[in-house]
């Protein structure tokens, strides 16, 4: 796992430059370093040494030395790949997974993305033809970002890379924080860096002659095969434990993280090491250490956990939203960091269960559908009429956000697992005024895909799409490379998405649980409580913590700041932050989502 940076053109002293742009991301990869300076094109790289240790430095040249390679990720079945590229005739210079990605593209072309299996972003810089090939993995583990400023072309692991270069313009996107206030993340194409873009999952590029060429190479496709339920689970079992190995690939050791998810559990259950990592807070109700001690126990591993203060989480706030790069007001993120830290200091690489849910169905608004169903026979003119009168009533009451949401269809209604401030709520909001799409609108092309799937299948592809991306995996990446530390997801492989993607939909949601085949799957190698066990993810406490004085207090100042007073209008957010303390609604995520904009924009802006 790495990190690189870039950009082309000629500038005054660019050596000294792209030190400096390297230098922003060495908590990427603190074992080494590499540039190379070419007419037209500069390339940084910093190394986290995990498969070729002796060898393995970026960036790395063909036998020619006309294609040069930089590369973030891991190629699991790159000794395969690379003995058919031997037979082909290609001379390695290295042991290394990134060697067989600039000789497979040298054979191949863009059609190398088609036979690899791992996760990854990369360019290759074409020396004859001045021009650069780049690509990201299948589901965005791995990041891209890259911008045209002053005619020269940027580009790199995180956008903080760009800031030292001299054309690079720090501007605020204000489209971009309208729309992250509805989906806590940053969810358009262009990023909160006016300019910056992040290139899709499953996209590659070419840039050549000035001319940004963007392609899709790979999407899931949801298509149901007729097999009994046995089947599935075997054939789950069967993919999950070949995956598990498979991401095991590595010249050093390897941990697991483990909460007390099935997800976690299952990864940590199979993958034959010796060490997981668990997190938890000083309350009861948000602790998972308990169960992750007692699951390690039986499958003979040792448990490393940390139980975070209070005041630890808070004081680390502003680091996590400078590694973030763009404020995210998912509050796992900080437990991430902190869990990254505990393995960071007894091993380089982690395992992780992200993915599950959305490939196998597992969060619990997934059962809405189902909760609906009768409801939405009534006539669609009458729900919306009750929808309307429960809209007036003052306060939340039980059964009012049923009969709003039931009387609209589910692309009204789900823009994916957060949904924080609607259209009306955030212009009511900011004091600016921006063209900032409505959420619907950047979930419109999704759904067209799957128009003719059901209501459950269409929410999973949504959050495949965006909230994995822009939340699950941008955490992910993030918080774990914070600490110079590599996670890996078997849930996120290609071969098992080619099973979740074919499994009916009631094996998938249904009135008993949520990822039902896959939770029978991993019954096979976990206790019944674990995995029959409700889905909590890393659970923090702010919505407690917001109701204590100490910590309404610090909100309140930064909503009072000349910063959010810029931005955001000080009644409506006083009126948030008094309602959540007095008890009267909770309104936690909705402050969380402005905080952490505040905190943020505090370490890049300020």
């Amino acid at each position: 796992m790495c990190g690189f940076c870039g950009f082309s053109g000629m500038i005054d002293d660019r050596e000294n430059i792209l030190h400096r742009m390297m230098d922003t991301i060495v908590h990427r990869g603190p074992d080494s370093e590499g540039i190379y300076l070419d007419d037209g094109i500069a390339l940084g790289f910093r190394r986290l040494s995990i498969i070729g240790l002796e060898d393995g430095n970026q960036p790395i040249a063909n036998e020619t030395n006309d294609l040069i390679l930089v590369f973030n990720g891991e190629i699991y079945n790159f000794k395969t790949l690379r003995e058919d590229l031997v037979q082909a005739g290609h001379v390695f210079s290295t042991q290394t997974d990134s060697e067989v990605v600039l000789h497979g593209y040298e054979e191949y072309g863009p059609d190398i993305l088609q036979k690899v299996r791992g996760m990854f972003a990369f360019v290759i810089w074409n020396k004859k033809e001045n021009s650069l090939f780049g690509a990201r993995d299948f589901f965005g583990i791995k990041p891209f970002y890259y911008g045209k400023m002053e005619n020269t072309f940027l580009f790199g692991s995180e956008i903080k890379s760009f800031l030292p270069h001299p054309h690079f313009k720090k501007e605020l996107n204000l489209e971009a924080l309208e729309s992250y206030l509805s989906f806590q993340y940053s969810p358009m194409a262009e990023t909160f860096f006016k300019g910056i873009y992040r290139l899709p999952p499953a996209h590659y590029f070419f840039y050549r002659n000035d001319h940004m060429e963007i392609h899709r190479y790979w999407e899931p496709v949801f298509e149901e095969e007729d097999r009994s339920l046995e089947e599935w689970v075997d054939r789950i079992d069967h993919v999950m434990q070949d995956s598990i190995q498979t991401h095991k690939v590595s010249d050093v050791e390897v941990g697991s993280f483990l909460s007390s998810g099935v997800d976690s559990s299952y990864v940590a259950a199979c993958f034959h090491g010796d060490k997981t990592f668990t997190v938890g807070f000083d309350y009861e109700k948000y602790n998972e250490i308990g169960y992750a001690k007692a699951l390690s126990e039986k499958v003979g591993i040792e448990n490393y956990n940390k139980i975070i203060s209070t005041e630890e989480f808070w004081s680390v706030l502003p680091k996590v939203q400078y590694y973030m790069d763009e404020p995210l007001a998912d509050p796992a993120a900080v437990a991430l960091y902190f869990v990254s830290q505990l393995a960071s200091e007894h091993v380089k690489v982690v395992l992780s269960g992200e993915g599950a849910d959305e490939l196998f169905g597992g969060y619990n608004i997934y059962k809405e559908p189902l909760d609906l169903r009768m409801y939405q026979r009534l006539p669609k003119k009458l729900r919306r009429w009750l929808a309307s009168l429960a809209e007036k009533l003052p306060f939340d009451i039980k059964g009012k956000n049923f009969l709003i949401r039931g009387s609209k269809d589910v692309e009204e209604r789900f823009i994916g697992n957060a949904f924080m401030f609607s259209e009306k709520e955030r212009k009511s909001l900011l004091k600016i005024s921006t063209d900032a799409p409505s959420p619907q609108s950047l979930t419109k092309e999704y759904y067209r895909k799957v128009q003719n799937k059901d209501d459950i299948t269409k929410m999973q592809y949504i959050d495949i799409h965006m909230w994995m991306a822009g939340d699950i995996l941008l955490k992910a990446d993030r918080m774990s490379m914070a600490h110079s530390l590599e996670l890996r997801v078997p849930f996120l492989d290609k071969e098992v998405c080619k099973v979740a993607t074919s499994i009916p939909t009631p094996y998938r949601v249904n009135r008993k649980n949520t990822k039902y085949a896959m939770r029978q799957a991993a019954l096979r190698n976990l206790p019944q409580e674990v995995a029959d066990k409700k889905k909590l993810g890393f659970p923090v406490p702010i919505r407690v913590w917001l109701r204590e004085e100490k910590y309404y207090k610090k909100v309140k100042k930064a909503f009072q700041s000349s910063i959010a007073q810029t931005y955001f209008r000080e009644e409506v957010l006083l009126q948030l932050l008094e309602e959540h303390y007095q008890g009267k609604r909770d309104n936690s995520r909705k402050i969380w989502t402005i905080y952490m904009f505040l905190l943020w924009y505090e370490q890049y802006f300020a």
